[in-house]
């Protein structure tokens, strides 16, 4: 089990949810937040924090269809390459080893603007 972030995250980025990760698995985007599942340890620190309630666990989000369908997009944003990288991102140990990534999954790139 571990947690996913929905739409409601594109383009609010508001990080509270970084702050409060004992595992630092949650890795800022150009537009959103994703979760590495590999490395989430389940303790639902990051929901609760959630100020757009954008954060949901999976076993949730697989019975919603948005929410499936973004379970799957934070499954890609570790395992193929981001725009600009050559690589994929994998499972760097840790977002602040590496920053923010700045770049999204094609669903979140193609989101529509608010």
């Amino acid at each position: 089990m571990s947690y996913v972030i929905g739409a409601a995250c594109i383009d609010v980025l508001d990080r509270s949810c970084v702050e409060v990760c004992p595992v630092d698995c949650i890795y800022v985007g150009e537009r959103k937040s994703y979760i590495n599942a590999a490395a989430c340890i389940d303790c639902g620190a990051c929901e609760v924090e959630c100020p757009v309630s954008a954060i949901v666990v999976d076993r949730v989000a697989r019975r919603d269809e948005t929410l499936n369908a973004h379970l799957e997009d934070s499954l890609l944003f570790f395992a193929q390459p981001l725009p600009g990288r050559a690589l994929p991102l994998g499972d760097p140990g840790g977002a602040r080893k590496i920053g923010e990534v700045g770049a999204d999954t094609a669903l979140v790139a193609g989101h529509p603007a608010p």
